[in-house]
């Protein structure tokens, strides 16, 4: 199959830290078109990206993609684009862990979950331009160095606002290796509409270790999942914030367009790793402390998923 990189005009540097699923998919699009790629991964993909390539697994291609790949963070030395990639639990470290390594003009993309890991990350990085983005993805780790790409890929990204790499540059590139690209000035309220959508399927995919077209399924799921759209809804409001589009049609789509995706937080549990629950519905139930709203729905859900972690201390 013919590659894009012919199409590509600008070549660009990009480090991918925290190249798990979504990082190595991005990473590979990239790579795959014709950027000068590195993913500082952990040690088991990196030895096998390392021998064999990077594999992208899609519905339209399965390539072994060669780029380069280290578990330095130094690796980001001289990247024009950094895709910001690790957990939520890992933001500030990690963003201490490349700071003394990025180019002066670089752009630091947060492509996480959550809505404060950019905000969170500008602490750490006070001097280098940070953006924060919304990813539309269903990806997994099929195995060391093999990414599967499951459905969608759109991003969100939040405009620039530094003279350095811009997120028009970041676009213009993600775009021509074909990734969808929208520029947004209200990333805040997308990325509480992703954190919505998170909030409703990641807990009850993990608790029940079934992808999203199972879970809609079970009795009186649905229900619980409108009454946790409802209180992140409510805490919204009351925090400021316009959620964008209509999020009830948009929660339903995702059973639909991706029936056989298992949620992060799944995925994350059965592996025996912690979970970015704190910062899904957990962080939910925060806010809401916070402001008075109730939460009840997404509070029975971050507890159930907290004491499934207890198990693996």
């Amino acid at each position: 199959m013919t590659s894009p990189q012919s199409e590509n005009k600008t070549r660009i540097k990009v480090a991918v830290m925290g190249a798990g699923a979504v990082g190595c998919y991005y990473g590979g699009m990239l790579a795959r078109a014709g950027h000068e790629v590195v993913l500082i991964a952990r040690a088991q993909h990196v030895e096998a990206i390392v021998l064999d390539g990077l594999r992208v697994q899609t519905a339209a291609f399965d390539e072994y993609v060669r780029l380069s790949a280290s578990t330095a963070p130094s690796a980001v030395e001289g990247a024009d684009l950094v895709l910001f990639c690790v957990k939520s639990t890992d933001t500030e470290s990690a963003g201490e862990l490349i700071r003394p390594h990025l180019a002066p003009g670089a752009l630091v993309l947060c492509l996480q979950n959550g809505v404060d890991n950019a905000d969170r990350l500008r602490a750490v990085l006070p001097r280098h331009e940070v953006a924060a983005a919304v990813v539309y993805v269903a990806t997994e780790m099929a195995g060391p160095g093999h990414v599967k790409h499951n459905g969608r890929g759109e991003l969100v990204i939040e405009p620039s606002r530094g003279q350095g790499f811009s997120s028009a540059a970041a676009a213009l590139a993600l775009m021509g290796a074909g990734v969808p690209v929208e520029i947004l000035d209200n990333v805040r309220g997308a990325l509480w509409a992703k954190l919505i959508l998170n909030c409703a399927y990641n807990a009850v995919s993990a608790i029940v270790q079934m992808p999203y077209g199972q879970t809609v399924r079970g009795e009186g799921v649905t229900d619980v999942m409108r009454d946790v759209v409802a209180e992140c809804l409510a805490v919204a409001k009351a925090d400021g914030v316009t959620v964008p589009g209509d999020v009830e049609a948009a929660v339903r789509k995702i059973a639909e367009t991706m029936p056989d995706q298992f949620s992060s937080t799944a995925q994350d549990l059965a592996r025996g790793k912690h979970s970015e629950i704190d910062y899904l519905n957990g962080f939910v139930v925060r806010r809401g402390h916070a402001l008075n709203v109730p939460t009840p729905a997404n509070r029975v859900l971050w507890a159930l998923v907290k004491l499934l972690e207890s198990r693996m201390s």
